[in-house]
């Protein structure tokens, strides 16, 4: 019997799980810096958040009508334990926005850096399951780093920085409801469906905060500033990067151990703060330098020694 040909997939698995990781950084980068020049000329974070979903659920509704991807069935019992969790990745994601449109990219990364803090707060005291003290402990830095990171920052303001910790708050939420709504469904159709919910949990702030606005002149300023083409297809490329970051990240971390993906997503954080100052000539004091570093290390620390503890737990 002839064996079967080994394509290169199989061949080449790191190669492979390497372009993955450079697709990932690269779409975050890109969605991060296109997202963020958008608010130079049209500053309506909620609208954009908008956009955003609304993109990625076309692009969902596209992928289900041409069969590229077969659409999960729904039923009363799913959506019931999916609409918290998009309940909470809408006002997560939202905020994160509204943070971006406020301060520099570097400071809106640093504060969100604080989001493993708060997820262990939640698995304390929320859900009652017991924190490692080499937890708690790895989450020291991260907090003083922020600390350090915000009291020199340049382009510090409150709108930024209170949405930001709403956002980290929100995530974490998220990760709770997660959880408790664990489905045999594949990741690529949940991620779908709670798209779907989070935009019509979206659109009504946004035509009360920002519709009047846009109606009465944003939309006029905008366009011409830069042209309505100009005005649309960056909208457009930042929904679209925006869906395919996140749909890369998840089929990454399908493909790594949680280490090597708890890593990566520190790393991809470093990228994106690096490439933002270079590209947006960001003015950073010493010690908001310092700041951003020791919270980036503590991240990192508390990555590796949970992803570690998830390991032994699945030995066990």
């Amino acid at each position: 019997m002839q064996a079967k040909p080994i394509g290169f997939l199989e061949r080449y698995p790191a190669l492979v799980t390497g372009f993955f990781f450079f697709m990932w950084y690269f779409l975050n980068v890109i969605f991060n810096i296109l997202n963020k020049k958008i608010f130079d000329y049209f500053p309506y974070p909620y609208f954009v958040s908008v956009t955003h979903l609304s993109v990625g659920v076309l692009y969902c509704l596209i992928s289900w009508s041409t069969g590229l991807l077969k659409r999960a069935p729904m039923n009363s019992t799913l959506l019931k334990l999916l609409l918290p969790v998009a309940i909470c990745h809408a006002i997560g994601h939202v905020t994160s926005t509204v943070s971006f449109a406020a301060v520099s990219v570097s400071f809106a990364h640093t504060i969100k850096a604080l989001e493993p803090f708060f997820n262990a707060a939640a698995s304390q005291f929320i859900l009652g399951q017991q924190v490692p003290f080499t937890l708690w402990l790895s989450l020291a830095p991260v907090v003083i780093g922020v600390s350090v990171a915000s009291l020199t920052e340049l382009s510090f303001n409150w709108t930024g920085f209170i949405n930001a910790m709403i956002s980290n708050i929100s995530f974490t939420y998220r990760s709770i409801y997660s959880k408790k709504a664990m489905t045999d469904m594949d990741s690529t159709n949940l991620y779908a469906y709670i798209s779907i919910i989070a935009l019509i949990v979206c659109i009504p702030p946004a035509l009360i905060i920002e519709g009047p606005q846009l109606v009465q002149h944003g939309f006029k300023d905008a366009i011409a500033k830069v042209g309505l083409t100009k005005l649309v297809s960056n909208i457009f490329l930042a929904g679209l990067f925006y869906h395919l970051y996140n749909q890369v990240a998840t089929n990454t971390l399908q493909r790594v151990a949680p280490l090597t993906h708890a890593v990566g997503n520190v790393l991809k954080r470093v990228f994106v703060i690096g490439f933002s100052i270079i590209i947006f000539g960001n003015k950073i004091t010493t010690q908001t330098g310092i700041g951003t570093g020791i919270a980036i290390s503590g991240v990192a620390l508390y990555s590796v020694i949970k992803a570690k503890i998830e390991e032994e737990k699945k030995v066990c």
